[in-house]
């Protein structure tokens, strides 16, 4: 059966990387200059701006939103994509930080879990790679300690288990007896 719900006091809140949203962006923002005065934006400068920040209800429309939905969104605001260092933070610092999760999981079997700073850097660095954001590093580092995740509950001997760059690029973590 057919709900009518009114949505008038109801916020609409969208997220998402909205792939290709920029380049209906760019093709607004850099239609062909007319006039003498008329600027001519070079590539480079392109390349450096942020385009999200420019985006307008009308290149919702182009890119597929319904205009239902778009008047739904008072309030627009671009958000800018992590970098390194935000990366590297989502995965050592919050409490319940990928590491520390990992450290907690390992730690159940009684086995000290370690991290070089190369591998951290690696993890980042696939993330970047992917420019899929945070998202990415849980995939990354499962994908990374799957085998050993497996192997560690038979090997008693084991007390430390160390992850490298080289780990994170698909070799094999270093037992410690």
């Amino acid at each position: 059966p057919l709900v009518h719900i009114n949505t008038k006091h109801i916020l609409f809140i969208a997220g998402g990387a909205f792939d290709g949203l920029e380049k209906i962006i760019t093709k607004r923002l850099h239609q062909t200059p007319i006039g003498f005065g008329a600027s001519i934006p070079s590539r480079v400068d392109e390349k450096a701006m942020d385009l999200f920040q420019y985006v307008e209800p009308e290149d919702l429309l182009k890119f597929g939103f319904i205009p239902e939905l778009i008047g739904r969104l008072p309030v627009i605001a671009a958000l800018n994509g992590l970098s390194r260092e935000a990366l590297r933070r989502v995965l050592t610092e919050p409490r319940n930080a990928l590491i520390r999760q990992y450290r907690k999981l390992f730690a159940m079997d009684g086995v000290e879990l370690e991290f070089t700073e190369e591998a951290i850097d690696a993890i980042v660095s696939l993330a970047i790679t992917r420019g899929t954001g945070a998202r990415s590093l849980r995939s990354i580092m499962e994908h990374a300690l799957r085998e050993t995740m497996f192997e560690i509950p038979d090997q008693r001997s084991v007390s430390r288990v160390i992850i490298t760059a080289e780990t994170i690029a698909g070799g094999a973590a270093t037992f410690v007896e």
